[in-house]
């Protein structure tokens, strides 16, 4: 299939549209000609740290038009993740008010007092402590299940890349000696049938574009979904080989989409 004939293309956001507060080459001029050819759109992204209406105002700033429900992020995907499968669950939170404000849309409880959680629910948290991880410790000594909003252990930035989540979960499973019990996020089964249930399209039909290739590239790959790699963020051409995860195209940047794609062998 030519990369131009799939019916919804999904965009990550971080080292994909923009990084940091700089949009990145070609992102703008590739969406807008996907709306005028009438194809589905949906932004992916495992950030932690904003709501879908943040990010929607994000994407406004750069003068991309989107809606709402176009936008999948990793606070919403674990309020839905909880409230399909743990809906009378008591959660302590490790991470920032994006999670709070998602989880109350979805009445889910939360708790203070990590001994009476039954789950503690990690996202990334830039105020994290060795108080909080020992708190995070207890819940779990005392019986409470990890959930991890995303499996990214660092975030691309301006000039580098910042911890990112896991980092958090893993100190918190060490301390613990309790496995993480589960990773709401890309490149989760969980999260690949929401963007199918969502867009509406059969999975054959649907192209995920993204830098990064343990979350991006592997949601393709675990869901069945064709994948498209782009070098503007954590991940470089030599690193394909080097973990022999194998995106169905390469691009430079989203100027590139549509033209000057590589194929992997």
């Amino acid at each position: 299939m030519y990369i131009n004939d799939f019916e919804a293309y999904c965009f990550d956001l971080d080292g994909t549209i923009y990084l940091g507060n700089e949009i990145l080459p070609g992102a703008k001029e590739t969406l807008e000609m996907l709306r005028m050819n009438d194809k589905k759109v949906m932004f992916i992204t495992n950030s932690p740290t904003r709501t879908r209406e943040e990010c929607r105002e994000k994407l406004e700033e750069f003068g991309i038009a989107v809606n709402q429900d176009e936008i999948l992020t990793g606070p919403f995907i674990s309020a839905l993740y909880f409230s399909e499968n743990f809906p009378d669950a008591l959660i302590y939170v490790v991470g920032e008010e994006a999670i709070k404000t998602e989880f109350d849309h979805f009445s889910l409880k939360m708790t203070d007092d990590p001994l009476e959680a039954t789950h503690v629910l990690v996202g990334l948290d830039r105020s994290f402590t060795y108080e909080k991880l020992n708190l995070a410790m207890h819940a779990v000594r005392n019986g409470a299940k990890i959930i991890v909003t995303n499996p990214d252990p660092t975030c691309p930035v301006p000039g580098g890349v910042v911890s990112d989540t896991y980092a958090i979960a893993r100190a918190i499973e060490v301390a613990s000696g309790q496995s993480i019990f589960q990773v709401t996020g890309k490149p989760s089964a969980f999260y690949g049938e929401r963007i199918l249930k969502e867009l509406n399209v059969a999975r054959d039909r649907c192209l995920i574009i993204g830098d990064r290739l343990e979350t991006d590239i592997l949601l393709g790959k675990f869901n069945k979904i064709s994948t498209c790699l782009v070098l503007t963020g954590v991940t470089k051409q030599e690193d394909v080989d080097k973990a022999k995860i194998y995106p169905d195209y390469i691009v430079n940047d989203l100027n590139s989409l549509f033209f000057n794609v590589k194929q992997p062998c």
